[in-house]
């Protein structure tokens, strides 16, 4: 099943970008690479929000992520992850930030394996504060694989 059927089958609307400020998804040769983008949630994790919040805002992240590289590149499909870079709004005593990323973690392992072509690097970072207060920030690196 392809990229496109899981997300389908995962109930995952995807819509077309229109341009902005910054450009969401750049391609440079084989790659896509994208800009950070925000969950609709907002707050600190150690201050208010638990894990679970967390990794359902970084799911968000990684939503957000695949429809601007399908707005760019046509189709989620023929993709590998290269990396993913998360950051966490934290407290400084909060320590799970890794925990909080795998929500975007685990959904790209869905739709491309987890020993395929989903199985990515990754860094989880905690940061003071991120844009408009959001919980967390993601940005990606995908290898288009049919080009």
């Amino acid at each position: 099943m392809s990229a496109e059927q899981k997300a389908a089958e995962l109930g995952l609307k995807f819509s077309p970008v229109e341009p902005g400020y910054l450009n969401l998804c750049a391609q440079s040769g084989n790659l896509l690479i994208t800009s950070g983008h925000t969950s609709d949630l907002a707050g600190k994790l150690g201050d208010g929000l638990s894990v679970e919040e967390g990794y359902a805002a970084a799911r968000d992240c990684a939503v957000k992520i695949l429809n601007s590289v399908r707005s760019r590149h046509g189709t989620i499909d023929g993709l590998r992850v290269i990396k993913l870079l998360g950051c966490v709004n934290s407290t400084l005593e909060f320590t799970d930030q890794h925990l909080v990323i795998n929500g975007a973690s685990d959904l790209l392992h869905e739709l491309y394996g987890k020993e395929g072509d989903g199985y990515h690097a990754r860094s989880a970072l905690g940061f003071a504060a991120l844009p408009t207060g959001a919980a967390v920030e993601i940005e990606a690196i995908f290898e288009i694989l049919d080009a």
